[in-house]
């Protein structure tokens, strides 16, 4: 057998191992450019996400150990984590359970002017925080359209901030649930009516491990977004010292007070909590994936 003949007999090639198959495999892409693309991509976050909150850590190491927990453990600002947290917290379950069942009765139902209800949904992503917090303060006052039937105030109070993030949040918890809904298909529903289970049965064992993932998801955005809210909240909370007063505000007061590396030490406290928190969240989120891909 000649040297042409062997190169061209596949046997008498040597193997490829599966490393040199997946190299050969990407420069035969395709869509070509992945390292410059993957190059432009860590430029883009780094100059937008890691070069500011580099900055953060860095004023804030300009502080003792002393000075930075007299910044972030004063009473004051333990008020403020407190309202700011839990608040966010209380206003994302809250869409979790009614983002859900908006967009149920999007996808599975018609009626009249449903496109506008559909529409409504996205209004606090257009509206200015600003111009919703004046919104919301005008209804929720005690003289408001709503706030004068309601028995207990809630302008100016942490109900009002609850009030506040849960209208800025529940576009994130229909939008993830929606799409996944209209992907579900019904024969599982009436398999499962089929086989005799009711209602609730249906939706615990067949619908809700379906929807487990993407309820995760918005709920993780609507917290996120609450957290960092400032807009929105202000007009309506009152802002109150140990009452109603949230952190980003008190962030904003440190600031105009030239504490900027108070201010970068409450910010880095949030930005930890919050981090673990979305880790916990998302760690979660693959969990129930996994799960439901057995």
């Amino acid at each position: 057998m000649t040297t042409a003949s062997l190169a061209a007999h596949p046997a008498s090639r040597p193997a490829r191992g599966p490393w040199l198959s997946r190299l050969l495999l990407r420069r035969r892409s395709v869509l070509p450019g992945f390292d410059l693309a993957l190059g432009m991509t860590v430029l883009y976050l780094s100059i937008i996400v890691l070069i500011p909150l580099s900055a953060v850590f860095l004023k804030t190491f300009t502080l003792s150990w002393d000075g930075f927990w007299a910044a972030v453990a004063s009473p004051r600002v333990v008020a403020s984590y407190r309202l700011t947290f839990g608040a966010s917290f209380a206003a994302a379950l809250l869409n979790g359970v009614f983002g859900m069942l908006v967009a149920w009765v999007l996808v599975r139902y018609t009626f009249p002017f449903k496109r506008v209800v559909d529409a409504l949904v996205d209004l606090p992503f257009a509206l200015p925080t600003a111009v919703a917090g004046i919104a919301l303060t005008a209804l929720y006052a005690p003289t408001g359209w709503i706030g004068q039937y309601v028995p207990f105030k809630v302008a100016f109070t942490p109900v009002g901030v609850f009030v506040a993030l849960t209208f800025i949040g529940l576009p994130f918890v229909v939008r993830t649930v929606q799409p996944i809904l209209e992907d579900l298909s019904k024969e599982l529903e009436e398999a499962a009516a089929t086989l005799g289970a009711s209602r609730l049965q249906t939706f615990t064992k067949v619908i809700l491990p379906s929807l487990a993932p993407a309820l995760l998801t918005g709920f993780a955005l609507a917290f996120a977004r609450a957290l960092g809210e400032y807009g929105s909240v202000i007009f309506i909370a009152g802002n109150m010292p140990m009452v109603s007063e949230i952190t980003p505000l008190l962030i904003i007061t440190k600031l105009e007070q030239y504490d900027y590396a108070g201010a970068t030490a409450i910010a880095v406290v949030m930005l930890s909590i919050a981090f673990t928190m979305l880790l916990v969240i998302n760690l979660l989120q693959a969990w129930a994936r996994k799960r439901q891909g057995r």
